[in-house]
C-alpha cells in the first residue's frame, strides 16, 4: 500500500518546548502522515485539564512528536558511547515510541475504559501497530517487538516504556509548559547525556543522579498538582458519567444524538475479545477523537432524560461535582446523608443516584522499585537502584503509593 519512503528534503517541525525537532527518515514521515496518526491531532494530552489550566490544550499529536525528538537524542548519546545501534534499529524504536499512543481514545485516560469495556489503549496500540504492519509490507515488525519488550536489546524497550521512558521525559516536559507548572520542568537534556547501557539494561551515570531525583519528584507533584487535581478528577468522572448514562439509554433503544464513530460504541456494547477480534470496531475507533463526544454532549443538554441533561449542562457550564479529597475512607454516614438529599431533590430512583453521589479512590507512585527499577552507575561500576543510592533521607516516601478516597457529589445538594 504505502511504497514510496524517500524524503525529497529534510523536514522539520517547529515545537514550542524543544524548537526545531527533525522527522528521522521517509517511513517515519508516511506514518505521521497516516490518518490514524493524524487522529491524534484532535485528542487531547490532558482529558478535560483545560478546566482547571486554560493553557492545557495540546495534543497526543504533540507528545508523539516530542517522545520521538527526545528518543534520537538518546539513542545518539548512547551510540556516542559505544554502543551498537544500527539504523533499522534507531528506525524501529523512533517509530515505536511515535506510535505508542495511537490507541489513546478520545480525551486521553478520562474515557479509558469507558469506550471498551477492559481494554487499555496499550492493547489497542499494539493492534493497530499490528494492522499497520500490514499496510507497511512488514516493516514495523521491529518496531512491534521494541514495543512489546520481545526485542533481544530489553533496554530499546525500557526507552519506550519504563519509568525513565522518553513518554514520560516528555510528557512532564510538555505538561509543565502548557499548564504553567513549573514544579514538572525536569532537566530532559542532561538526563539523556547521563544515559548509558550496563548488562544490557538502561543505567544513568552517578553524576545525574540529582537530575534523576528531580525527575521523580517532579513526577510526584505533577500527579497532585494536575492529573490528579480535584477538579480535574471531577471534570473526568463527570465525562465518564456521561457516557455510561448515554450507554444506558442507547441500550434501551432511546434515540440519541450521535456520530457514527461514537454512535457504534454507544449502540453496541463491545468487549475486548470483540474489538480485537472485529475491524468492524476498529474502523469506528480510528474515526473517534474529542470533537465526537463534545458534538453529543452539545446536543444531550436538551434531552428530555433528566440525568443525561442535567449532566451534560454541568460540564458545558462547568458546574462540576463538589469533590472531597481524604486520606482515610468517607463515613457511610455522610454518603447516607448525601443520598437521602438526592432522593428529596432530584427526580431519581436509587439505583440512578450514583449519578449525583459516589465514591471513588485515587493513587499516586512516583517510583517503583522492582524489575524496570532506575539504575544508577556509580564511579566503582556497579550499579545501584536509585532508591539506595540516593542520599535523599525523603526518597523512601517516594516509593510508597500513596492511595487516598474520592466523594464526589453534585453541588446542588448543599
Amino acid at each position: 500500500m504505502h511504497r514510496g519512503y524517500q524524503l525529497k528534503k529534510k523536514k522539520i517541525i517547529n515545537d514550542p518546548v524543544y524548537g526545531f525537532i527533525s522527522i528521522p527518515d521517509g517511513l517515519v514521515f508516511s506514518l505521521i502522515e497516516h490518518p490514524w496518526f493524524q487522529r491524534l491531532r484532535y485528542i487531547k494530552q490532558l482529558g478535560m485539564t483545560h478546566l482547571v489550566y486554560p493553557g492545557a490544550l495540546h495534543t497526543r499529536f504533540h507528545h508523539a512528536l516530542g517522545a520521538m525528538h527526545l528518543m534520537c537524542l538518546a539513542i545518539d548519546t548512547l551510540r556516542n558511547k559505544g554502543h551498537e545501534i544500527s539504523e533499522e534499529e534507531e528506525q524501529a524504536v523512533a517509530i515505536a515510541i511515535l506510535l505508542h499512543d495511537i490507541g489513546h481514545g478520545p480525551f486521553s485516560h478520562a474515557l479509558e475504559e469507558t469506550i471498551v469495556k477492559g481494554i487499555s489503549h496499550e492493547d489497542i496500540s499494539t493492534l493497530l501497530m499490528t494492522k499497520l504492519n500490514q499496510q507497511y509490507e512488514g516493516k514495523l515488525e521491529t518496531a512491534i517487538s521494541i514495543f512489546e519488550g520481545t526485542y533481544h536489546k530489553g533496554f530499546l524497550h525500557e526507552l519506550v516504556s519504563g519509568q525513565l521512558d522518553m513518554d514520560r521525559m516528555d510528557y512532564l516536559n510538555r505538561d509543565s509548559f502548557f499548564t504553567g507548572v513549573s514544579e514538572g520542568v525536569i532537566s530532559f537534556d542532561r538526563i539523556i547525556k547521563m544515559l548509558d547501557v550496563v548488562n544490557g539494561h538502561i543505567a544513568v551515570e552517578e553524576k545525574g543522579i540529582y537530575s534523576i531525583e528531580k525527575f521523580i519528584i517532579a513526577r510526584r507533584l505533577m500527579y497532585w498538582q494536575v492529573y490528579l487535581h480535584k477538579t480535574v478528577v471531577s471534570a473526568e468522572l463527570l465525562l465518564a458519567k456521561i457516557l455510561k448514562r448515554a450507554r444506558q439509554l442507547s441500550l434501551e433503544k432511546k434515540a440519541l444524538f450521535a456520530t457514527p464513530a461514537l454512535g457504534h460504541f454507544l449502540n453496541d456494547p463491545v468487549t475486548k475479545h470483540d474489538f480485537m477480534a472485529s475491524d468492524v470496531h476498529i474502523n469506528a475507533f480510528v474515526n473517534l477523537d474529542d470533537s465526537d463526544i463534545m458534538a453529543a454532549i452539545k446536543v444531550w443538554e436538551n434531552c428530555d432524560d433528566f440525568i443525561l441533561s442535567t449532566l451534560c449542562k454541568m460540564l458545558m457550564q462547568r458546574n462540576l461535582y463538589h469533590v472531597e479529597i481524604t486520606i482515610d475512607a468517607p463515613e457511610g454516614k455522610f454518603i447516607d446523608q448525601l443520598n437521602k438529599r438526592a432522593r428529596q431533590q432530584l427526580p431519581v430512583n436509587d439505583e440512578q443516584l450514583d449519578y449525583f453521589v459516589f465514591t471513588d479512590t485515587i493513587r499516586n507512585s512516583a517510583y517503583r522499585p522492582g524489575e524496570d527499577s532506575i539504575h544508577i552507575l556509580m564511579k566503582n561500576g556497579k550499579l545501584q537502584d536509585i532508591a539506595q543510592a540516593s542520599d535523599n533521607s525523603n526518597f523512601n516516601s517516594l516509593s510508597r503509593t500513596v492511595k487516598k478516597y474520592i466523594t464526589c457529589y453534585s453541588k446542588s445538594l448543599f
